[in-house]
């Protein structure tokens, strides 16, 4: 695989398609839905993550916290690129977030920069910066906020001019999927991370309860969709089928898998979230 398709780490961007689709699902039903801008706010959505990504394995590798590492390779910290090219890619994508979120900010409203740039100043202060915030804990919080609350509504604002409760409740959905995603990463790398100085939540709350909140988020999710069908989507409910997908990742879980062990649960995490919100979004689009 190319190194540069490895550094953008093709596993994580279910987390940038899911708050995309919900938020335009959404948007179905409303006034005047405008489809077009779905397209720049998925280039908005998949630029930010894949930038977060090379921005994470620059900042990680200068740091020396990924020389032992569990998880999939890091293109600093293994060699396969200088830590100059990655962060210039990662300033790359964050550029072409930028020109197409000035497109969208265009035709909807000037505030929507505003909302770009704490997006990119997050994703950049995440593991980079005299005080990363990733290192004290803090990622879960930046993960529901950006690449669910702010992702979602964002997406049903700029195609829909409005955002609702069902938007709400889609984006707080779309954070709990993506936290998940973040946690089991994190959980796996408790052991590293420790001996690094790096306080993920994981390894301040401990392995159990990490497990246990892994779980949490996904009911969560689950409940949210339930929510989402009851208000106003009916057909939102055949989300729910994306959670069967979970069973085998929260056995894995649950059962005290460690290391490598979590690897393939972290690429089946990444399926539960976008066929649970697919599915969603596609019931929430049908119901609309």
């Amino acid at each position: 695989m190319n190194r540069w398709m490895i550094g953008a780490r093709p596993r994580t961007l279910p987390a940038a398609v899911v708050p995309v689709a919900l938020g335009a699902a959404a948007a179905a039903g409303g006034a005047h839905p405008v489809w077009w801008r779905m397209a720049p706010a998925l280039v908005v959505s998949l630029a930010l993550q894949v930038g977060v990504n090379f921005a994470n394995d620059y900042s990680d590798g200068v740091r020396g916290t990924d020389e032992v590492r569990v998880g999939p390779v890091r293109l600093v910290a293994s060699g396969l690129a200088t830590p100059s090219a990655v962060k210039k890619a990662a300033l790359a994508a964050f550029g072409v977030a930028a020109v197409a979120g000035l497109a969208l900010a265009a035709v909807t409203t000037w505030w929507l920069l505003a909302v770009g740039v704490a997006a990119i100043l997050a994703a950049w202060g995440y593991t980079g910066g005299p005080r990363p915030y990733g290192y004290m804990g803090l990622g879960e919080v930046f993960v529901f906020v950006f690449f669910g609350l702010v992702a979602t509504t964002g997406s049903m604002y700029v195609v829909g001019e409005q955002i609702t409760l069902v938007g709400w409740l889609a984006g707080c959905a779309a954070g709990c999927l993506a936290c998940a995603l973040l946690v089991v990463n994190n959980l796996r790398d408790i052991p590293t991370d420790r001996e690094v100085g790096k306080h993920t939540l994981a390894v301040r709350i401990g392995d159990r309860p990490t497990r246990w909140f892994y779980v949490a988020l996904l009911s969560a999710a689950k409940l949210l969709v339930i929510a989402i069908a009851v208000v106003d989507r009916p057909w939102a409910a055949i989300g729910l089928v994306g959670i069967l997908v979970a069973l085998p990742a929260v056995k894995a879980v649950l059962g005290g898998a460690k290391g490598p062990a979590l690897i393939p649960v972290l690429g089946l995490t990444g399926k539960v979230q976008l066929a649970t919100g697919v599915l969603a979004a596609l019931g929430m689009a049908i119901s609309g």
